[in-house]
């Protein structure tokens, strides 16, 4: 048995890493968590075992440590594994977003074509990482056994189509603040049910608005849930988040309010008052949209098995087993970025091997 390291920094992350514990798990490992910043209140579901701090975490010597964060504490031991929180939504350039390296990572486990062959390109001018595609974690329970939660959902719902509506934080892209009337106006009707959630750093006010929303056509659902909440609902309403991209991996049609680069797959409009009709498209969606779904889908992940997981786990005893090729020397600047975390965790003790 060896044990592993899941490390996060935000609740949404939760979700990603649980998937790859029950994995771990059921290979006969032993999974542990280190959840600091936003994550620190919260936890991942037994037996995984909750790490107190970096000393803990350092005298674990775990085989790896599967980040679900922009970056990993360098420090701790075992090979450092990138599993992204998220998908490439175009929120900012390159150069600032999705494919910025930042000298911390062993491997890279990709999502899908359109993320891999970017940082297949990446790897072999930098050489101090290596890439595999394999999936992504968090979507593993979108394509296996439907958790009891999505039944419960349904059930709710009693028959009714059901939408769900997401939001990023980011305040200039939100579209929570602009569609909120809107968005109360049509739980009100009840013509539909409702699952209402909010990226975990909106604003506390927006939290309260939207949760007073919840009753016999909507219910709110938290950042752990969100996973249950994609796979129950029918359409989703969103804007430039991440949402977007999970959700249509399902072939679900996604209506985005004012997106940063909408894209074919997307029912895109920028009047609150439009959203009935919308909606209406939404679940009737011609053919074309749903072909564009169905290509953007196998662009970003194609795998529809429920086994991403079990293929992070593969791609990491490859790496160990230098079965991926030796990687060149860190840069400096992780030599840098490395005594910050030192400093954001307030650990000055013995590295880890």
């Amino acid at each position: 048995m060896a044990d592993y390291l899941l490390f996060a920094t935000e609740r949404y992350a939760l979700p990603i890493l649980q998937p790859l514990a029950d994995a771990l798990q059921d290979a006969g490992h032993a999974a542990h968590a280190w959840l600091v910043d936003g994550a620190a209140q919260s936890r991942l579901a037994p037996p995984v075992r909750r790490i107190a701090g970096a000393r803990e975490a350092v005298d674990l010597r775990p085989r790896a440590v599967f980040s679900a964060a922009n970056w990993v504490p360098p420090f701790v031991g075992g090979a450092k594994v990138q599993l992204f929180h998220g998908f490439n939504v175009e929120k900012r350039e390159d150069a600032r977003g999705h494919f910025r390296l930042r000298g911390l990572f062993d491997l890279y486990c990709t999502q899908g074509p359109a993320t891999t062959l970017p940082f297949q390109a990446l790897a072999a001018r930098a050489g101090h990482f290596r890439v595999v595609e394999t999936g992504w974690p968090k979507l593993d329970p979108l394509f296996g056994t439907p958790p009891p939660l999505v039944a419960a959902l349904r059930a709710q719902a009693g028959g009714r189509g059901i939408v769900m509506s997401a939001a990023t934080f980011t305040e200039r892209l939100s579209a929570a603040p602009h569609l909120y009337e809107a968005i109360a106006a049509e739980v009100a009707e009840g013509r539909r049910y409702w699952l209402l959630t909010l990226h975990p750093k909106c604003a506390p006010a927006l939290f309260e608005r939207y949760r007073a929303l919840a009753g016999p056509n909507a219910t709110f659902i938290e950042p752990e849930q969100l996973v249950e909440a994609e796979c129950a609902a029918d359409v989703l309403l969103a804007d430039t988040t991440s949402v977007v991209s999970e959700f249509a991996v399902q072939r679900k049609p996604v209506v985005t309010f004012r997106n940063r680069a909408p894209k074919p797959h997307m029912i895109d409009f920028d009047d609150p008052a439009r959203l009935p009709a919308m909606l209406e498209r939404a679940f009737a969606p011609e053919p074309a949209l749903q072909a564009a779904l169905d290509a953007y889908a196998d662009s970003i992940h194609p795998w529809r098995d429920g086994r991403s997981s079990q293929r992070v786990i593969a791609a990491t005893d490859a790496l160990l087993a230098g079965e991926l090729g030796r990687l060149r020397r860190r840069p400096f600047t992780a030599l840098y970025r490395g005594l910050q975390i030192r400093r954001e965790l307030g650990y000055w003790g013995p590295t880890g091997h």
